[in-house]
């Protein structure tokens, strides 16, 4: 994390100064807006942390609680998630408060006496190289809490209003119209009307207001899929058990039904998915009698021999939810020239079991995808064409999830099934469960893959797959995905040549020539560098040299590598990296040491283009269809 650069402040170098539009916006709802995002869950503040980015436009979170989420809901945090988690700043707060799950065991009836269980096989969680990042544990709450305390500290400001629910929509037709959307909010307490309404005029609407979503509701969209839900309940205890892999996460099923075991934070804390049988537990789900009391009978029902005594239920549910798709994710019908302005996200687009953990995961990834796009779009950095590609390319993600979904929640109720292939099945599917196996169709953000053979383990559509590298500046290890904050730019990583040697600025090499273009004026990125602006606001360059760290000065580096940012016109230090020997990033991703290779990730960290260090001109096309030219651009 870089700081200071426009002079030293006392004080945590975490808290950004407001930016100067915060400090003259009186208190209450504003009559305008850019961006209203209903809901304050995992997504509309994952949209909202985003957004911050942008702290010149105004976004107003609205929440029809009467205050933040206190406990329970969702808890595990993909390796996917981790890594978003660490662009913003908050992957510490979640490893180190959270449980980190290493491996799996799986029990199913005891071959001899079906009446018993019997653990049938262990494996890791998280395949080995799949991630850097772990699969964590931790309270929804929690994670909405470290959520909202990156909000107050950034320049945004952002905080939600509570106690308001959408109540409607109405969008102008006029294009001309500054803010087209105007936003009916019901005032509520307790969950009950007060009888106050407010208006806001915005650019764009987000509804992250989960599966009963006011917002989808008000664009006349519906969930379609299974009609019949099956019920699970849910408890977060502490209890005393002989069950001997209580601290493992396991995944149960006897004769008498299914259960989900997860280790909580703090060590002691544990969450039990139990499956409901519609015939043995008929009048429990027919009265909507469930307790705590009747779900622990029914865990100790399907754990025999063993028993859970439970001394205290921190949280509890039943969980009644199907798998359920919206077939659009915004209001931009066929032949609709307008584009896009409302959109939906998370739950209110997706629903399905919670077995699997992936909801949570699934809604901030939608948001992450669509906040920089909003970001960029509304402040004038990128096309309005971009906003069209959020529902294109989350939709066809949520698809994927709810086919999982099924066959996930198909094979562990199966009580009869083979658990061999159960295990094979979680086993091949550990990529799409860690979050990591997205790859996203080739679009106006995405390139094909003509070149792919440059970098074979960075592929187009997929996130950048991160790899261990060392700091020219300082030596300092670091992971390369690290470097690369939530601030809304595109990153262009310049993998070297073999001629680059330790004296890139002095060889004659592929790197040189792509440095060279780079700080003309003939540079494909020109466009995009405004007057005033950083040379690293909209594409941040950076390198990866594969000589070794100690044998390159960074006196021997291009200027395009050291850029001046800020008022005093310091040089950042920190764009160059080497490879490190003991896990050298051009073997494990596949580079071209000969040729080398230029790679451009996207503000959400997926790789949009591979191209030659020498055809680095071929990004100036693929550019120009996503970006704005900058009044008073030049070479970076």
């Amino acid at each position: 994390m870089q700081f200071y650069l426009d002079g030293y402040r006392p004080g945590d170098p975490f808290v950004h100064p407001p930016h100067p539009s915060v400090a003259d916006r009186p208190d209450g709802l504003p009559a305008t807006t850019d961006v209203v995002v209903v809901g304050s869950g995992p997504a509309g503040l994952v949209l909202a942390a985003q957004l911050a980015a942008y702290p010149e436009l105004r976004t107003v979170v609205v929440d029809r609680r009467d205050e933040p989420l206190a406990v329970g809901q969702a808890d595990g945090v993909a390796c996917r998630t981790m890594e978003m988690f660490e662009a913003f700043g908050l992957a510490d707060r979640v490893l180190a408060e959270g449980y980190q799950v290493n491996e799996v065991t799986f029990w199913r009836p005891d071959p001899g006496d079906t009446g018993r269980i019997v653990r049938t096989g262990r494996v890791p969680d998280v395949e080995d190289g799949l991630s850097e990042m772990p699969h964590m544990i931790v309270n929804q709450a929690r994670m909405q809490a470290f959520l909202r305390e990156y909000l107050d500290r950034s320049a945004a400001r952002i905080a939600p209003y509570h106690g308001l629910q959408l109540s409607g929509i109405d969008r102008a037709d006029d294009p001309d119209e500054p803010y087209p959307v105007t936003v009916t909010l019901q005032h509520v307490h307790g969950s009950r009307p007060t009888g106050e309404t407010s208006r806001i005029r915005a650019r764009y609407v987000v509804g992250c207001d989960g599966s009963r979503s006011a917002t989808r509701a008000a664009m006349g969209l519906r969930l379609e899929g299974d009609a019949t839900d099956r019920s699970w309940g849910v408890l977060d205890v502490l209890a005393v058990t002989d069950f001997p892999d209580i601290r493992f996460k396991s995944a149960v099923t006897s004769e008498n039904g299914s259960l989900l075991i997860i280790p909580r934070e703090g060590g002691h804390l544990v969450r039990l998915y139990i499956e409901l049988d519609p015939e043995r537990d008929a009048q429990m789900l027919r009265e909507r009698s469930a307790d705590p009391e009747k779900l622990t009978a029914v865990a100790n029902r399907i754990l025999h021999p063993y028993t859970i005594d439970v001394r205290d239920v921190g949280w509890w549910a039943v969980y009644e939810i199907g798998q359920r798709l919206c077939d659009r994710f915004d209001d931009s019908a066929g032949g609709d020239a307008r584009g896009p302005r409302v959109f939906i996200a998370g739950d209110a687009c997706h629903t399905h079991s919670a077995k699997a953990g992936q909801g949570m995961n699934v809604s901030m990834a939608d948001t992450w995808n669509l906040g920089w796009k909003l970001g960029a779009v509304a402040g004038g950095v990128a096309r309005p064409e971009v906003l069209g590609t959020y529902s294109r390319e989350r939709q066809a993600v949520a698809r994927e999830l709810i086919d999982f979904d099924r066959e996930f929640t198909g094979r562990f109720s199966a009580h009869g099934g083979d658990p061999a292939e159960f295990q094979r099945f979680f086993r091949q599917q550990g990529r799409f469960t860690a979050g990591v196996a997205v790859r996203y169709a080739t679009s106006v953000l995405t390139a094909g893959t003509a070149q792919q053979e440059l970098a074979t383990g960075f592929p187009a559509g997929m996130r950048l797959h991160s790899a261990p590298v060392v700091r020219v500046a300082d030596g300092r290890r670091v992971q390369l995905g690290h470097v690369a904050r939530a601030d809304g730019a595109w990153r262009l990583y310049l993998f070297a040549d073999r001629a680059a040697g330790a004296a890139p600025a002095a060889s004659v090499s592929r790197l040189r020539t792509a440095c060279d273009l780079l700080d003309s004026a003939d540079s494909p990125l020109a466009p995009y560098r405004g007057a005033g602006s950083e040379p690293d606001a909209v594409v941040d360059v950076r390198a990866v040299l594969q000589a070794g760290h100690r044998s390159v000065s960074v006196a021997d580096l291009p200027p395009v590598l050291l850029p001046r940012k800020g008022r005093f016109g310091l040089v950042d230090h920190e764009k160059v990296f080497c490879a490190d020997p003991a896990a050298d990033v051009f073997d494990l991703r596949g580079v071209d040491r000969d040729r080398g290779a230029a790679v451009l990730v996207r503000p959400d960290q997926y790789v949009a283009h591979v191209v030659a260090l020498d055809a680095l001109s071929e990004l100036g096309p693929f550019l120009s269809e996503v970006l704005v030219a900058r009044a008073g651009a030049g070479p970076v």
